[in-house]
Protein backbone atom coordinates (compact mmCIF):
# COMPACT_ATOMS: atom_id res chain seq x y z
CA UNK A 1 0.00 0.00 0.00
CA UNK A 2 0.99 3.38 -0.68
CA UNK A 3 2.80 5.40 2.17
CA UNK A 4 1.42 8.65 0.63
CA UNK A 5 -1.45 10.03 -2.13
CA UNK A 6 -1.28 13.06 -4.23
CA UNK A 7 -4.74 14.12 -5.72
CA UNK A 8 -4.07 16.36 -8.51
CA UNK A 9 -7.36 17.75 -10.05
CA UNK A 10 -7.16 18.61 -13.89
CA UNK A 11 -9.67 20.57 -15.87
CA UNK A 12 -8.54 22.55 -19.33
CA UNK A 13 -5.20 23.53 -18.23
CA UNK A 14 -3.44 22.25 -21.19
CA UNK A 15 -0.33 25.42 -21.34
CA UNK A 16 0.89 24.13 -17.77
CA UNK A 17 -0.19 20.20 -17.50
CA UNK A 18 3.20 19.51 -18.76
CA UNK A 19 5.16 21.05 -15.99
CA UNK A 20 2.93 20.06 -13.29
CA UNK A 21 2.87 16.11 -14.36
CA UNK A 22 6.48 16.35 -14.98
CA UNK A 23 7.10 17.71 -11.39
CA UNK A 24 5.10 14.34 -10.39
CA UNK A 25 7.87 12.34 -12.21
CA UNK A 26 10.68 14.20 -10.43
CA UNK A 27 8.84 13.23 -6.85
CA UNK A 28 7.73 9.79 -7.70
CA UNK A 29 8.93 7.13 -5.22
CA UNK A 30 7.44 3.67 -4.67
CA UNK A 31 5.91 4.51 -1.57
CA UNK A 32 3.49 7.54 -3.50
CA UNK A 33 0.64 7.21 -5.82
CA UNK A 34 -0.61 9.88 -8.01
CA UNK A 35 -4.55 10.24 -8.69
CA UNK A 36 -5.00 12.65 -11.49
CA UNK A 37 -8.57 13.91 -11.94
CA UNK A 38 -9.71 14.98 -15.48
CA UNK A 39 -12.75 16.97 -14.79
CA UNK A 40 -14.01 16.68 -18.31
CA UNK A 41 -11.51 18.91 -19.95
CA UNK A 42 -12.15 20.37 -23.39
CA UNK A 43 -8.96 20.97 -24.45
CA UNK A 44 -5.97 19.26 -24.88
CA UNK A 45 -5.75 18.32 -21.31
CA UNK A 46 -7.17 14.95 -21.51
CA UNK A 47 -4.32 14.17 -24.15
CA UNK A 48 -1.55 14.99 -21.89
CA UNK A 49 -3.19 13.56 -18.81
CA UNK A 50 -3.18 10.00 -20.84
CA UNK A 51 0.26 10.65 -21.99
CA UNK A 52 1.19 11.06 -18.04
CA UNK A 53 -0.70 8.10 -16.67
CA UNK A 54 1.06 5.56 -19.01
CA UNK A 55 4.73 6.56 -17.80
CA UNK A 56 4.32 7.81 -14.46
CA UNK A 57 5.26 5.45 -11.77
CA UNK A 58 1.91 4.62 -9.35
CA UNK A 59 -0.59 7.14 -11.13
CA UNK A 60 -4.16 6.45 -11.29
CA UNK A 61 -6.28 8.49 -13.98
CA UNK A 62 -9.98 9.47 -13.20
CA UNK A 63 -11.79 11.06 -15.33
CA UNK A 64 -15.64 12.81 -14.95
CA UNK A 65 -18.24 12.33 -17.64
CA UNK A 66 -18.90 15.98 -16.86
CA UNK A 67 -17.26 18.92 -15.64
CA UNK A 68 -18.17 18.91 -11.47
CA UNK A 69 -15.75 21.45 -10.07
CA UNK A 70 -13.01 21.18 -8.19
CA UNK A 71 -14.52 20.42 -4.93
CA UNK A 72 -15.92 17.19 -6.41
CA UNK A 73 -12.38 16.38 -8.17
CA UNK A 74 -11.09 16.68 -4.94
CA UNK A 75 -13.28 14.01 -3.26
CA UNK A 76 -13.26 11.96 -6.26
CA UNK A 77 -9.59 11.63 -5.64
CA UNK A 78 -10.19 11.08 -1.75
CA UNK A 79 -12.32 8.73 -2.21
CA UNK A 80 -10.09 6.85 -4.42
CA UNK A 81 -6.65 7.12 -2.09
CA UNK A 82 -5.01 4.56 -0.68
CA UNK A 83 -2.26 6.34 1.18
CA UNK A 84 -1.79 6.94 4.84
CA UNK A 85 -1.59 9.89 4.27
CA UNK A 86 -3.12 12.81 1.43
CA UNK A 87 -2.12 16.13 -0.12
CA UNK A 88 -3.36 17.97 -3.02
CA UNK A 89 -1.89 19.42 -5.94
CA UNK A 90 -3.46 21.85 -8.40
CA UNK A 91 -3.26 21.20 -12.26
CA UNK A 92 -1.45 24.49 -12.68
CA UNK A 93 1.06 24.26 -10.11
CA UNK A 94 3.95 22.23 -9.37
CA UNK A 95 6.41 20.61 -7.35
CA UNK A 96 10.16 20.99 -6.56
CA UNK A 97 11.89 18.14 -7.31
CA UNK A 98 12.09 16.11 -4.02
CA UNK A 99 9.41 17.56 -1.74
CA UNK A 100 6.88 14.90 -1.13
CA UNK A 101 10.01 12.82 0.15
CA UNK A 102 10.81 15.75 2.44
CA UNK A 103 7.03 15.98 3.50
CA UNK A 104 6.35 12.46 4.04
CA UNK A 105 9.74 12.49 6.63
CA UNK A 106 8.60 15.99 8.30
CA UNK A 107 5.12 14.25 9.10
CA UNK A 108 6.32 10.87 10.03
CA UNK A 109 8.67 12.57 12.80
CA UNK A 110 6.77 14.85 13.90
CA UNK A 111 3.43 12.32 14.20
CA UNK A 112 0.42 14.72 14.11
CA UNK A 113 -2.66 14.96 12.27
CA UNK A 114 -2.03 17.20 9.43
CA UNK A 115 0.92 19.32 8.68
CA UNK A 116 0.50 23.01 6.73
CA UNK A 117 3.57 24.05 4.83
CA UNK A 118 5.39 27.34 3.09
CA UNK A 119 4.82 27.80 -0.63
CA UNK A 120 6.37 29.70 -3.31
CA UNK A 121 3.91 32.05 -5.15
CA UNK A 122 4.54 32.41 -8.64
CA UNK A 123 3.72 35.77 -10.80
CA UNK A 124 5.28 35.79 -13.93
CA UNK A 125 9.20 35.60 -13.49
CA UNK A 126 8.59 36.83 -9.54
CA UNK A 127 8.90 34.54 -6.71
CA UNK A 128 7.97 34.81 -3.51
CA UNK A 129 7.87 32.88 -0.29
CA UNK A 130 4.54 32.82 1.83
CA UNK A 131 4.69 31.09 4.87
CA UNK A 132 1.54 29.53 7.47
CA UNK A 133 1.36 32.46 10.24
CA UNK A 134 1.54 29.62 12.52
CA UNK A 135 3.02 30.78 16.18
CA UNK A 136 5.55 28.36 16.24
CA UNK A 137 7.25 26.02 12.85
CA UNK A 138 7.87 22.23 13.15
CA UNK A 139 6.46 21.59 16.66
CA UNK A 140 3.00 20.18 17.21
CA UNK A 141 -0.16 22.18 18.39
CA UNK A 142 -3.73 22.25 19.10
CA UNK A 143 -5.50 22.90 15.58
CA UNK A 144 -7.94 24.97 18.18
CA UNK A 145 -4.89 27.58 18.95
CA UNK A 146 -4.20 28.47 15.37
CA UNK A 147 -7.53 29.79 14.75
CA UNK A 148 -8.43 33.29 16.88
CA UNK A 149 -7.67 36.02 18.43
CA UNK A 150 -9.99 37.73 15.34
CA UNK A 151 -7.70 40.45 14.72
CA UNK A 152 -4.58 38.78 13.35
CA UNK A 153 -3.91 36.49 10.92
CA UNK A 154 -3.97 33.15 12.22
CA UNK A 155 -4.07 30.07 10.40
CA UNK A 156 -7.37 29.78 9.15
CA UNK A 157 -6.51 33.38 7.21
CA UNK A 158 -4.03 30.65 5.02
CA UNK A 159 -6.54 28.74 2.95
CA UNK A 160 -4.54 26.59 0.78
CA UNK A 161 -5.09 23.29 0.46
CA UNK A 162 -2.34 22.11 -1.41
CA UNK A 163 -0.23 23.68 1.06
CA UNK A 164 -0.13 20.77 3.35
CA UNK A 165 -0.42 17.02 4.16
CA UNK A 166 -2.94 14.95 5.85
CA UNK A 167 -3.67 11.71 7.54
CA UNK A 168 -6.17 10.02 5.89
CA UNK A 169 -7.85 9.07 9.12
CA UNK A 170 -9.35 12.37 8.83
CA UNK A 171 -11.31 11.17 5.68
CA UNK A 172 -13.04 8.21 7.28
CA UNK A 173 -16.29 7.58 6.94
CA UNK A 174 -16.77 10.22 4.87
CA UNK A 175 -15.82 13.39 6.58
CA UNK A 176 -13.85 16.00 5.64
CA UNK A 177 -14.79 16.48 2.19
CA UNK A 178 -15.19 19.86 0.13
CA UNK A 179 -18.54 21.04 -0.21
CA UNK A 180 -19.45 20.64 -4.22
CA UNK A 181 -21.98 23.00 -4.40
CA UNK A 182 -19.71 25.67 -3.40
CA UNK A 183 -17.54 26.73 -6.89
CA UNK A 184 -15.15 28.87 -4.75
CA UNK A 185 -14.40 29.41 -1.44
CA UNK A 186 -14.57 26.06 -0.93
CA UNK A 187 -11.03 25.95 0.90
CA UNK A 188 -11.93 28.01 3.17
CA UNK A 189 -14.62 26.37 4.80
CA UNK A 190 -12.62 23.22 4.71
CA UNK A 191 -9.24 24.81 6.27
CA UNK A 192 -12.17 26.08 9.04
CA UNK A 193 -13.16 23.05 9.20
CA UNK A 194 -9.78 20.94 9.26
CA UNK A 195 -8.73 22.51 12.87
CA UNK A 196 -11.91 22.22 14.81
CA UNK A 197 -11.93 18.62 14.28
CA UNK A 198 -8.41 17.78 13.78
CA UNK A 199 -6.15 16.91 17.08
CA UNK A 200 -2.53 18.00 16.18
CA UNK A 201 -1.03 20.17 13.75
CA UNK A 202 2.58 21.40 12.71
CA UNK A 203 3.77 24.53 10.81
CA UNK A 204 6.52 22.80 8.44
CA UNK A 205 9.42 24.84 6.67
CA UNK A 206 9.45 23.82 3.68
CA UNK A 207 8.80 25.41 0.39
CA UNK A 208 8.69 22.74 -2.29
CA UNK A 209 4.82 23.68 -3.60
CA UNK A 210 5.05 26.31 -6.43
CA UNK A 211 1.78 28.11 -6.46
CA UNK A 212 1.06 29.59 -10.09
CA UNK A 213 -1.15 33.46 -9.50
CA UNK A 214 -2.76 34.94 -12.45
CA UNK A 215 -3.71 31.95 -14.51
CA UNK A 216 -6.75 32.96 -16.50
CA UNK A 217 -8.88 29.61 -16.67
CA UNK A 218 -8.40 30.42 -12.26
CA UNK A 219 -11.66 30.75 -10.83
CA UNK A 220 -9.79 33.58 -8.47
CA UNK A 221 -9.88 35.52 -11.89
CA UNK A 222 -13.44 34.88 -12.85
CA UNK A 223 -15.88 38.12 -12.70
CA UNK A 224 -19.22 36.37 -12.57
CA UNK A 225 -21.64 34.84 -9.83
CA UNK A 226 -19.10 32.36 -8.94
CA UNK A 227 -17.09 34.51 -6.86
CA UNK A 228 -20.65 34.89 -4.77
CA UNK A 229 -20.11 31.50 -3.39
CA UNK A 230 -18.24 32.78 -0.53
CA UNK A 231 -21.31 33.40 1.28
CA UNK A 232 -22.64 30.48 1.67
CA UNK A 233 -19.44 28.77 2.40
CA UNK A 234 -19.36 31.60 5.36
CA UNK A 235 -22.79 31.14 6.16
CA UNK A 236 -22.04 27.44 6.32
CA UNK A 237 -18.71 28.32 8.35
CA UNK A 238 -20.96 30.66 11.30
CA UNK A 239 -23.36 27.68 11.53
CA UNK A 240 -20.52 25.12 12.38
CA UNK A 241 -18.93 27.80 14.89
CA UNK A 242 -22.31 28.71 16.35
CA UNK A 243 -22.93 24.55 16.96
CA UNK A 244 -19.30 24.37 18.25
CA UNK A 245 -19.17 23.81 22.44
CA UNK A 246 -16.45 26.78 22.02
CA UNK A 247 -18.39 28.99 20.16
CA UNK A 248 -17.77 31.84 21.78
CA UNK A 249 -13.59 31.18 21.31
CA UNK A 250 -14.32 31.74 17.39
CA UNK A 251 -17.61 33.47 16.48
CA UNK A 252 -15.70 37.28 16.56
CA UNK A 253 -12.85 35.61 14.37
CA UNK A 254 -15.20 34.39 11.52
CA UNK A 255 -17.53 37.31 11.83
CA UNK A 256 -14.68 39.82 11.13
CA UNK A 257 -13.49 37.35 8.82
CA UNK A 258 -16.77 37.19 6.92
CA UNK A 259 -16.68 41.17 7.20
CA UNK A 260 -13.51 41.03 5.58
CA UNK A 261 -14.37 38.88 2.77
CA UNK A 262 -17.51 41.17 2.16
CA UNK A 263 -15.84 44.04 2.12
CA UNK A 264 -12.67 42.78 -0.38
CA UNK A 265 -15.08 41.72 -2.75
CA UNK A 266 -17.66 44.73 -2.84
CA UNK A 267 -14.17 46.86 -3.30
CA UNK A 268 -13.47 45.10 -6.87
CA UNK A 269 -17.21 45.09 -7.18
CA UNK A 270 -16.62 47.10 -10.56
CA UNK A 271 -14.85 44.66 -12.01
CA UNK A 272 -17.73 41.87 -11.98
CA UNK A 273 -20.48 41.33 -14.32
CA UNK A 274 -23.16 43.72 -14.01
CA UNK A 275 -25.33 40.76 -13.04
CA UNK A 276 -23.24 39.46 -10.32
CA UNK A 277 -22.26 43.14 -8.83
CA UNK A 278 -26.24 43.43 -8.48
CA UNK A 279 -26.55 40.01 -6.99
CA UNK A 280 -23.69 40.35 -4.83
CA UNK A 281 -24.38 43.95 -3.25
CA UNK A 282 -28.07 42.18 -2.54
CA UNK A 283 -26.50 38.55 -0.82
CA UNK A 284 -23.88 40.78 1.50
CA UNK A 285 -26.40 42.70 3.22
CA UNK A 286 -28.38 39.90 3.95
CA UNK A 287 -25.68 38.15 5.14
CA UNK A 288 -24.65 40.87 7.04
CA UNK A 289 -27.97 41.36 8.59
CA UNK A 290 -28.09 37.38 9.58
CA UNK A 291 -24.89 37.61 11.35
CA UNK A 292 -24.84 37.65 15.44
CA UNK A 293 -25.65 41.21 16.44
CA UNK A 294 -23.18 41.41 18.81
CA UNK A 295 -20.38 40.00 17.10
CA UNK A 296 -21.36 41.28 14.52
CA UNK A 297 -21.36 45.27 16.50
CA UNK A 298 -17.82 44.47 17.85
CA UNK A 299 -16.49 43.88 14.52
CA UNK A 300 -17.23 47.01 12.99
CA UNK A 301 -16.36 49.06 16.08
CA UNK A 302 -13.05 46.96 16.13
CA UNK A 303 -12.04 47.19 11.76
CA UNK A 304 -10.31 49.91 10.62
CA UNK A 305 -12.30 52.61 9.41
CA UNK A 306 -12.93 52.13 5.61
CA UNK A 307 -14.06 48.76 5.56
CA UNK A 308 -16.08 49.78 8.90
CA UNK A 309 -17.84 52.46 7.10
CA UNK A 310 -18.68 50.24 3.62
CA UNK A 311 -20.05 47.35 6.00
CA UNK A 312 -22.25 49.87 8.33
CA UNK A 313 -23.77 51.21 4.52
CA UNK A 314 -24.32 47.41 3.33
CA UNK A 315 -26.14 46.68 6.65
CA UNK A 316 -28.08 49.31 6.74
CA UNK A 317 -29.06 49.49 2.93
CA UNK A 318 -27.39 52.66 2.03
CA UNK A 319 -25.54 53.23 -1.07
CA UNK A 320 -22.19 52.34 -0.43
CA UNK A 321 -18.95 54.89 -1.22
Amino acid sequence: MPKLSVVVPMHNVAPFAESTLRSLANNAAGDIEFLLVDDCSTDSTSEIVDRWAEKLPNARLIRHERNMGIAQARNSGIDAARGEFLTFLDGDDWYGPGHLAELLAAMEELDCDFARTDHVRVTGRDRVVKRPPARVRNAVMDPRDGIAPADVETMVDYPFVWAGIYRRHLFDDGRMRFETHLRTAEDRLWIWRLHLTARTYASLGLHGVYYRRGVATSLTQVKDSRQLDFIPAYDALLRDVLADPESDRFLLKAVRTYCAMIAFHIGKMNDYEPSAAKRLRTEATGALRRMPEAALDETLRTIDTTRGRLLRRLRDGRKAA
